[in-house]
């Protein structure tokens, strides 16, 4: 394109707004209103919340890292201690729940393999399905059979049940 010579031609727009004048000596009202809300309400809201905020900085809270201690197995609960009977059980959920969630991630862990290999995927991604096998296995044993409402008693009696065939099966090799 051919730059034009004559840039007097083309009126160029101001490149700043320019500033009306004040008429009045009066203040304006809303600059008083919002003067006043600033020192009044804004700024010692402000100095609370800054000063909250250091006092968190001082000891950070990760809340979904939260670490629960270790409580005593229900087989190892007095008769009659229902407080350790509720720890125990509420124990029991979360390792269930953390037992389902590495079950999932493996197998999530096998789809992406399955995905990214294609048709190599039985012989690139044996080490994650057996992988898979062993990690549905171990819980299937040990959670297995026992429906929705299962809890840690009847996990425990299986467990006991187990143990006792295990022992059982020991002794007479034969069978």
């Amino acid at each position: 394109m051919p730059e034009d010579p004559d840039w007097k031609a083309y009126n160029v727009p101001p490149t700043r707004t320019p500033v009306g004048e004040r008429d009045t000596s009066v203040p304006n009202p809303v600059d008083i209103f919002q003067t006043v809300f600033n020192y009044v309400v804004d700024a010692p809201v402000t100095f609370v919340r800054e000063w909250i905020e250091r006092q968190q900085a001082k000891n950070k809270f990760y809340y979904y890292h939260q670490k629960f201690r270790r409580v005593p197995d229900l087989s190892e609960c007095l008769e009659g201690d229902y407080l350790c009977f509720y720890e125990a059980e509420a124990q029991w959920r979360r390792d269930r729940m953390v037992d389902q969630e590495i079950v999932e991630i493996i197998r999530e862990r096998l789809g992406a393999c399955k995905q990214r290999e294609g048709p190599n995927q039985f012989q690139n991604c044996a080490k994650e399905a057996q992988l898979l096998a062993q990690v549905t296995k171990a819980y299937q044993d040990r959670y297995g059979d026992l429906g929705v409402h299962g809890n840690a008693r009847t996990c425990l009696m299986k467990q006991k049940h187990r143990m006792m065939e295990e022992r059982k099966a020991q002794e007479n090799p034969s069978q």
